[in-house]
């Protein structure tokens, strides 16, 4: 199905610009402090979760506001040398590596909750506030924001990466959730998108084209998202399969009846197995959901029966309750720390991390071929999936130092993604294009689209200084 990959295969390409004397002068007389041109700082800056290696920026700068960023923009503009945004740098994908040098612009420190509509069901905040911190804000007024990517990740790299997670089958993505922006585009310019109505027909959608960019259009510094009351009812549990097929085809039937199921996540045996040693669990060593329910008490209970009588159709018919929040919060910090339960097994592994999605009823076709060619190769590996929307993940845990095993699992990789593709789904459900995912855009999307998207890169963005060599190449 796929040719055999090369190391040249496996690398990003670097083609630094350089980046002159002047503007780094000019970026300490404008920002002093706020400047660093530190080793350390630097590294810190031009690492990700991903497992590329990439030379750091040759400076960062730490925003604290809306007008530093157009002022670094504007600078770098003149010299025409790159910008990368940087927020809490946990993005899997080598989105904010400096492939082509020049300055990081770190907005961790623009993490104000600025406004709160709670009348409207609505929130205004700085691209540096993260999710955790934002739902902290709000939970006096009744109201949660429900996007969760695992990682307490910023707003404004949720926003770039378009971000979803558990919580995506009931509420959406972040493309549903943002209302409008503030950007800074690649003149240094401050432009406005959106508003806080519930909808709008005047013009292009600027902010659906900002949602999921990357950094490559423009760099955002004010987000305006949707927020939602907090349910009256919650409630959550898991369920065990004899087979990973059976879990996976239980969700397929859950969705297909309509059945608004807030959370559905799948862990197979060997991720449990992690989970409970990182995590001090007991949980069942089998394929498992993990579910929840959210509603009224007679909402809840009816999601309840109908998923129950489903999973029982399936051989799930043991389930266990996590009735307070704080069963809750477990059960969840689990699943969301499956990555570093899946690090913790391996010793000094580095994870080649991948997900896909696919339409519903093909999620048993693209998920378990996907498993099986894993555990044939040999390779330690963790599967995680929001499978209530189709989409799932597979991380590889490889010897850093074995070209062998990263080459193994790059194949792996393109065997999942090719599979999606060829099942009407998408090379990456939520984890963005990046670095490693540059290779299957024109296969998903066809080369005229992709020629589109040039036209709108090259048009916003003529010097290609923001977060170049990201999405596709230039």
């Amino acid at each position: 199905m796929n040719a055999s990959l090369t190391s040249d295969h496996l690398r990003p390409v670097v083609q630094t610009r350089p980046v002159p004397g002047a503007l780094i002068e000019a970026l300490s007389q404008r920002f002093g402090q706020q400047l660093s041109l530190a080793q350390v700082v630097r590294e810190q800056h031009g690492r990700d979760e991903s497992s590329f290696s990439v030379p750091p920026p040759d400076a960062v700068v730490f925003a604290e506001s809306a007008q530093d960023v157009c002022d670094a923009v504007k600078l770098a503009a003149q010299y025409k040398v790159p910008v990368i945004p940087f927020g809490a740098g946990s993005s899997v994908e080598g989105h904010l590596l400096a492939v082509q040098g020049g300055i990081s612009i770190d907005v961790g420190r623009m993490n104000q909750v600025l406004a709160i509509h709670a009348e409207d069901l609505t929130v205004t905040v700085q691209p540096g506030v993260t999710r955790k911190a934002l739902n902290e804000a709000v939970k006096s007024t009744g109201l949660f924001f429900p996007i969760d990517p695992g990682a307490d990740a910023s707003i404004g790299g949720m926003c770039a990466t378009r971000a979803s997670g558990t919580n995506a089958v009931r509420y959406g993505t972040m493309r549903e959730n943002v209302l409008a922006l503030d950007v800074v585009t690649a003149s240094g310019e401050l432009i406005h998108t959106g508003t806080r109505a519930k909808k709008s027909s005047a013009g292009y959608d600027l902010t659906r084209l900002m949602v999921g960019s990357e950094g490559t259009l423009g760099i955002l510094t004010e987000i305006t998202l949707k927020l939602y009351p907090l349910p009256e009812a919650v409630m959550a549990a898991t369920c065990s399969f004899a087979s990973l097929a059976e879990a996976v085809n239980a969700t397929i039937q859950i969705i297909q009846m309509g059945v608004p199921i807030a959370r559905c996540e799948l862990l197979d045996a060997v991720t449990v197995r992690m989970v409970n040693t990182h995590s001090k669990l007991s949980l069942p060593e089998s394929a498992l959901l993990l579910m929840e329910f959210h509603g009224s008490p007679a909402g809840v209970q009816e999601q309840v029966e109908t998923v129950q009588a489903i999973a029982a159709e399936f051989g799930g018919d043991t389930f266990e309750w996590a009735h307070t929040p704080e069963e809750r919060t477990r059960l969840w910090t689990a699943r969301h720390n499956a990555y570093f339960a899946g690090v913790q097994s391996r010793p000094g592994c580095k994870v080649i991390s991948t997900d896909a999605c696919v339409p519903i009823s093909r999620l048993a076709d693209a998920l378990l071929d996907s498993v099986l060619e894993t555990q044939a190769s040999g390779i330690t590996y963790f599967m995680v999936g929001h499978v209530g929307d189709g989409n799932f993940h597979m991380g590889y845990l490889i010897d850093p130092n074995s070209p062998e095993e990263r080459a193994t699992a790059e194949q792996l990789n393109h065997q999942l993604v090719r599979r999606a593709l060829a099942l009407g789904g998408t090379c990456t459900g939520e984890h963005g294009v990046g670095l490693h995912k540059m290779g299957f855009l024109v296969e998903e999307a066809g080369a005229g689209a992709v020629a589109m998207m040039r036209a709108i890169k090259t048009a916003l963005d003529p010097d290609n200084i923001l977060n170049p060599g990201k999405i596709f190449e230039l």
